[in-house]
């Protein structure tokens, strides 16, 4: 049994130097803290990540230590009842980061690890999803980039550790194939580490399927949707929703793509279900679509909009509602992705998480310390169960 005795909160620097939260408190077995990623391209649907502002949510989470030192937590749905005190009164990224705390102490306390709170008997583990070449909201860059937003790499493997060793050698011949074809390319690295360069999307893809790995894209449509075109960059070009078809459809053709996220903007679900019509053999996945919302991860399901989703806790906050959005997931057949963030930070209960809900696949980046720690965290459960 844990009991909160007390809690706060403060600001740290998330790996693209902006403010996110740390939440810390005080048990009965110690003292824990976990902190909360932030995303760029966020998605219309996404809960606020702060009620107001983020010194808010520190000042409201000093005052909620009384209430909390009532609660004793004995399993993972005891956290409904913290929900049901901190509903309304702190945002998406506070209450996740409180959330992962009291996980870490109620570990602690049973002797358990922490996917082990949610599922003990959890042994399937996800295929490794990496961002190797950047592109849209996530690349500073003076000049030309791709459109899509990120340039996956999939190893068709459930071995972590030799997935991981497949991505870094990837990006790395990745950079070599750069320095030959981007004359402007400068070994530059974007907010998730990836490379950048002014390559578009089809020469990206090109480059890439040199690599014998199956490939995917972020394509994140909704940063460049506008007045009902997709306005494309490089090279210039409007596209009509029919034209958006079209194109993504020849992405997928012509380059094997295993995975597609988000190809279309957040609110059509009816393209959504005519590409995953088309290509029921390739993974079509809803990030900004269906932001870990339960109403509309179900609407996408009715829709048959997706065959994948993307689970990225802190969109809506409460873990209980991450577990029903994963049961739905289930029940539907629906693959699950558990997924970083542009702006991450050390903590890697994501890789607990992601375990302990069975997830498919695990969307962490490829390189960087806020990135490999989590890759390594869900490496460390592998060899445990050895």
């Amino acid at each position: 049994m844990v009991v909160v005795k007390a809690t706060s909160a403060k600001e740290i620097l998330d790996s693209r130097g902006e403010k996110t939260i740390l939440v810390s408190i005080k048990t009965n077995v110690g003292d824990f803290s976990a902190s909360a990623p932030m995303g760029k391209s966020r998605g219309k649907h996404e809960a606020e990540p702060y009620k107001k502002t983020i010194s808010d949510d520190i000042k409201k989470i000093k005052e909620f230590s009384d209430y909390f030192s009532k609660e004793q937590i004995e399993q993972f749905d005891d956290l409904k009842r913290i929900e049901d005190t901190i509903d309304g009164h702190i945002g998406a990224n506070t209450t996740f980061a409180l959330e992962s705390a009291i996980l870490k102490a109620l570990a602690k306390e049973s002797g358990k690890q922490v996917w082990e709170l949610i599922d003990p008997e959890a042994r399937k583990f996800p295929r490794l999803v990496g961002n190797c070449i950047g592109g849209g909201a996530h690349s500073k860059t003076e000049g030309r980039k791709p459109d899509f937003q990120e340039f996956l790499l999939i190893p068709n493997t459930e071995n972590v550790e030799e997935a991981f060793e497949i991505m870094k050698n990837g990006k790395e011949e990745a950079e070599r194939l750069l320095k030959i074809r981007d004359k402007e390319f400068h070994e530059k690295k974007n907010d998730e580490n990836a490379w950048t360069t002014s390559l578009m999307d089809k020469e990206v893809l090109d480059l890439l399927s040199e690599l014998g790995i199956p490939l995917g894209i972020d394509a994140a449509s909704s940063t460049f949707f506008k007045r009902k075109k997709y306005l494309y960059d490089n090279p210039i070009f409007k596209r009509t929703d029919e034209e958006q078809f079209f194109y993504i459809s020849n992405m997928i053709d012509n380059f094997n793509l295993v995975y597609v996220e988000d190809p279309f903007d957040e609110d059509d679900f009816k393209n959504f279900s005519k590409l995953h019509k088309k290509f029921s053999n390739s993974f079509i996945v809803g990030d900004d679509l269906t932001t870990t919302n339960y109403k509309r991860v179900n609407e996408a399901i009715k829709n048959k909009s997706i065959n994948a989703l993307i689970v990225k806790p802190n969109q809506i906050g409460f873990l209980s509602e991450v577990k029903r959005v994963c049961k739905l997931a289930k029940d539907s057949n629906i693959k699950i992705v558990f997924s970083h963030r542009s702006g991450e930070t050390d903590e890697n209960i994501l890789a607990d998480l992601a375990f302990g809900f069975g997830a498919d696949f695990f969307k962490s980046g490829i390189t960087s310390k806020v990135r490999e720690v989590k890759i390594k965290r869900l490496i460390e459960i592998q060899e445990s169960l050895k």
